[in-house]
């Protein structure tokens, strides 16, 4: 049985881990950013020429963070649906957790995963969110 998964339709990790790993009945998920599969592009991110963030749009990391949430969860075995605690990790909490959980709500209904956001000084790429995910296997 495969333990360890990499997923080639998510963001190639920063480090040395894989997307997921599943230990009995769980699956559990790396963190999780907007960066599409196969590319560094990050959509509603604007750059400098530098590579600093110039501008974004919450709204729009969020919900490619979700896709590519679902398409490793379903590639190792698991579903949207079998997720039971997401933790949040926002650079700028003040100015994104309202449009975050608004987005979150549409992406997950009751009963709701177990959730934990904390703000971060940082991520290792420039983007704004990224989620770990724990989830049943189906």
């Amino acid at each position: 049985m495969k333990n360890s998964f990499n997923v080639s339709s998510a963001p190639s990790p920063v480090g040395h881990y894989p997307h997921a790993k599943r230990v009995g009945g769980l699956l559990f998920l790396s963190g999780v950013g907007p960066r599409k599969g196969g590319s560094n592009v990050i959509p509603g991110v604007k750059l400098s020429g530098s590579g600093a963030i110039l501008d974004y749009d919450i709204e729009a990391q969020c919900v490619s963070v979700f896709e590519n949430i679902k398409h490793i969860l379903e590639s190792a075995g698991s579903s949207w649906n079998n997720i039971v605690d997401v933790t949040v990790f926002l650079t700028n909490i003040d100015a994104d957790f309202n449009k975050y959980n608004e987005t979150y709500k549409r992406y997950f209904s009751d009963p709701f995963p177990t959730r934990t956001t904390v703000e971060v000084g940082a991520l290792p790429t420039p983007i704004a969110i990224e989620l770990k995910v724990i989830a049943t296997l189906n």
